[in-house]
């Protein structure tokens, strides 16, 4: 798989980051307000552009000017870790007001701790007048920063689309190229992103997955304080002879419990991680139980796309019966995706552990798996209709035929007469009869609803 580049938007506060951030998104990701300072949290989304995919990192503003300087340094040290890590830096200046102190203190920053093949758009925002801005930019090329300078208005989505082409070229000139997964190839080596809260065994289990030989020169530091592990670090492992990669990764917590530089990069790239990953291997603590953090895990990468396993780490430490209820407790816990195959297994006693191998191994090829569309109808019609004549869901939405447009993960395409009167219920009815019918274990399902103007 590509590697995904990263694109950081920075700036001093109340520029328009976020509000641009979700332009180029296509939603509405990140808290939009009028008080400076509402980001305090890099948000980290993928952008699938025409040309290739990549990160956008929105930022909290640097340089000063909110009304909360308690966060100004923990949020500006934010930015300069994303500064310092991206592959394409978007700098915003206000087109509603004069230069700045705090947009030259950004300027500085970024002449001294910006790499020097990174390239820096200037970004004006807020230029809702094209006319009146032909007069204002000359100031902004006095700044003497970015290789080039657009005007926008991200709200009236002006300048917007020229920004998109141009970022998308940008990386393609950096030799950043589109995934191997989106033209429908498997990748040689499975690349597996381990993660999971601190402390739960990670780094144990990559030692325990690794034959003695390899762990004599490549074992990972394990440590009983939560955090050692600070980086993604690859390690590939070879089982019966065919390659893995392990991405293993430093713990996500939870938001109120980040603290320091190093711990908030973790964070991003933990997230960095499950988008580079096939599979996602969410280790769980059989001690300790299933916290809220698991969940927004597993959720980022349903959301992602990755195939993904739950493994039960210190299960061991578990007699029969405890099992059995902490089996249970991921049930209830992980319903939106009951997909996900569940591992219960020790770092120590190596239980099971090599089944993990063929898991992986399982889902990847479900991730890659092409349904033909005539195989796809005629389920549909001896499923899905048999059980609801009167249309799906019994409101008379009728389904014209199914076809699956992309693989990793699988995505289907639904032609409907009234896609809006199609609840959420009735497709997660006929994933559940799909599932049953294919071999869909530990992937995700997408479903895109069409109408006829839409084919």
């Amino acid at each position: 798989m590509a590697k995904l580049p990263t694109v950081a938007i920075i700036g001093r506060p109340n520029t328009g980051k976020s509000t641009l951030f979700n332009r180029l998104v296509g939603a509405r990701r990140s808290i939009v307000s009028d008080i400076p300072g509402t980001t305090r949290d890099p948000v980290v989304q993928r952008v699938e552009g025409e040309q290739l995919s990549y990160l956008l990192m929105d930022t909290g503003g640097m340089g000063g000017g909110t009304e909360d300087i308690d966060f100004e340094d923990d949020v500006e040290a934010q930015s300069l870790l994303a500064l310092e890590h991206a592959d394409l830096i978007l700098f915003l200046v206000s087109g509603r007001e004069e230069i700045t102190a705090a947009d030259h203190a950004v300027v500085q920053v970024l002449r001294k701790k910006h790499k020097k093949h990174v390239s820096v758009f200037l970004i004006v925002t807020k230029c809702d007048d094209p006319q009146k801005m032909e007069e204002l930019l000359p100031q902004f090329y006095e700044l003497g920063i970015g290789d080039k300078v657009f005007s926008v208005s991200a709200t009236q989505r002006l300048g917007t689309d020229l920004l998109a082409e141009e970022i998308e070229e940008k990386l393609l000139e950096m030799h950043f190229k589109k995934e191997e997964s989106e033209d429908g190839e498997e990748h040689t080596v499975p690349r597996i992103a381990l993660v999971g809260r601190p402390n739960v065994g990670k780094s144990s289990l990559i030692n325990a997955l690794m034959s003695d030989p390899q762990r004599k020169v490549q074992a990972r530091m394990v440590s009983d304080v939560p955090g050692t592990t600070r980086d993604t670090t690859d390690t590939v492992i070879t089982f019966k002879g065919r390659e893995f990669l392990f991405l293993d990764t430093a713990g996500l917590r939870r938001k109120s419990h980040v603290e320091g530089e190093i711990e908030i990069f973790a964070t991003f790239r933990t997230i960095q991680a499950i988008e580079d990953a096939d599979v996602t291997v969410l280790v769980l603590d059989a001690v300790e139980g299933i916290g809220r953090q698991d969940k927004r895990i597993a959720n980022l990468a349903v959301e992602r796309g990755t195939g993904l396993i739950l493994l039960v780490n210190k299960a061991d430490q578990l007699d029969a019966e405890k099992k059995e209820a902490f089996r249970e407790e991921i049930e209830r816990s992980f319903q939106f995706c009951r997909y996900a195959p569940v591992l219960l297994t020790s770092a120590i006693t190596r239980e099971n552990l090599p089944k993990l191998f063929d898991m992986i191994t399982m889902i990847v090829g479900n991730r890659a798996r092409r349904i033909e569309t005539p195989l796809l109808n005629r389920w549909f019609q001896d499923t899905v209709t048999r059980y609801q004549p009167n249309g799906i869901g019994g409101l008379n939405v009728k389904t014209r035929y199914i076809t699956q447009a992309s693989i990793n993960p699988p995505t289907f395409v639904l032609f409907l007469n009234d896609p809006r009167r199609l609840h959420f219920s009735t497709v997660r009815f006929m994933e559940n009869k799909l599932r049953d019918a294919y071999a869909l274990e530990g992937t995700p399902v997408r479903w895109v609803k069409k109408g006829r103007d839409e084919e």
